[in-house]
């Protein structure tokens, strides 16, 4: 009787762990760094991290609802939450606009937002935000390869 139990146990911990498997979603390379860098850690200090790989995880606050090319993830234990942007190549990798409240992880190259993607991050503001100049055009993004949304 003991067998059965274990069997039993066994079998909906298999279960249970394929059910999370699969809600989560790999776009692109995924992510393979096993350490997330803070949010608030790029933000503070952009130029250590410039040019170099990172991960950064947290919670879906936008999506592009154009084409799916970016996200904005929150790190949600700041106050206020501090966000950045998670740029992909178009076409490429397309997120889902449905994705807005769930958790993720990016993967990519921290950079300096300047030129016409400044002004195009400026127009994405204005149309989704009206122009709300409590959240500044982003100065620095993720140019992601991949990322997991959960």
């Amino acid at each position: 009787m003991k067998r059965v139990w274990v069997v039993v146990l066994v079998a909906l911990s298999i279960a249970a762990v394929a059910g999370l498997a699969a809600q989560e979603k790999k776009y692109g390379e995924g992510v393979s760094l096993k350490g997330a860098t803070r949010i608030a850690d790029l933000l503070a200090q952009p130029e250590k991290y410039l040019g170099k790989t990172v991960r950064v995880d947290g919670v879906i606050t936008g999506v592009c609802e154009m084409a799916g090319c970016w996200m904005e993830l929150a790190q949600p234990d700041t106050k206020p939450a501090r966000t950045l942007r998670i740029k992909v190549d178009d076409g490429v990798i397309v997120f889902p606009v449905s994705a807005k409240g769930q958790r993720a992880s990016a993967e990519g190259v921290f950079e300096k937002v300047s030129g016409e993607m400044a002004k195009e991050y400026a127009a994405d503001q204005e149309r989704s935000k009206g122009g709300d100049t409590k959240n500044p055009v982003p100065s620095y993004q993720v140019k992601a390869t991949g990322a997991v949304i959960y």
